[in-house]
C-alpha cells in the first residue's frame, strides 16, 4: 500500500537512508579488521587491540544494517516512496535497479557475514565481493543524485535531504 502524499520520503525514511548510509561507510572503511580477525584465528597468532576492537563493532555494525534494513524495508512498503523525478524511462529505470539492488545487498550481506562467522567461513570470500558492489553503486548512486541536483535541477536530492513541511509523520 502506497500511503506517500507528496513528492518527499517521510522523516522516518530519511533518516534510516542515512544511518543505515553512514553505517556501510563504517563497514566498508573498517572491515578490513574482520579479514585480519580470520587470518590471526587460523594462523593462531594474536590480533592488535585496534583490529579486535574493529572486528567486534563491524560484527554489530553488520547486525544493526541488517535490522534497520528491515525497518526500512516494513516502512517503504508502508509508505511507498514519492514519484521518481521527470526524466526518460531509461533514468528511472536505472534509478529503480539501483534501488533494488541495495535492498538485496542490505539484505544479503549482513546474513553471509552471520553465515561465515557461525556456519561457513569459506562463506567470506562471497561476502567480501559486497565491497566493490557497494562502492560501484554508492557511486552511482551519489553521481545520479548529484546530477539531478547541479544539472537537471529538478529537487530530487532534497527530497532526501530535507523534511518537507507537508505536515505528514512517520
Amino acid at each position: 500500500m502506497n500511503l506517500q502524499v507528496d513528492n518527499s520520503y517521510a522523516p522516518i525514511q530519511i533518516g534510516l537512508h542515512w544511518l543505515i548510509a553512514a553505517l556501510v561507510l563504517f563497514q566498508l572503511v573498517f572491515g578490513e579488521s574482520m579479514v585480519a580477525a580470520t587470518d590471526a584465528a587460523e594462523e593462531g597468532t594474536t590480533l592488535g587491540a585496534t583490529d579486535a576492537v574493529l572486528a567486534t563493532a563491524h560484527y554489530w555494525v553488520g547486525i544493526s544494517v541488517l535490522v534497520l534494513f528491515a525497518v526500512r524495508l516494513a516502512v517503504r512498503l508502508r509508505l511507498g516512496a514519492p514519484a521518481p523525478a521527470e526524466g526518460n524511462a531509461l533514468m528511472a529505470l536505472a534509478a529503480r535497479t539501483t534501488h533494488w539492488l541495495f535492498y538485496i545487498l542490505l539484505a544479503v550481506v549482513p546474513v553471509t557475514g552471520l553465515i561465515t562467522v557461525h556456519i561457513n567461513p569459506g562463506m567470506g570470500e562471497f561476502h567480501q565481493l559486497a565491497k566493490p558492489a557497494f562502492i560501484v553503486l554508492i557511486v552511482i548512486h551519489a553521481g545520479a543524485a548529484l546530477f539531478h541536483h547541479f544539472v537537471l535541477r529538478d529537487g530530487t536530492l532534497k527530497r532526501m535531504l530535507i523534511i518537507a513541511k507537508s505536515g505528514r509523520s512517520a
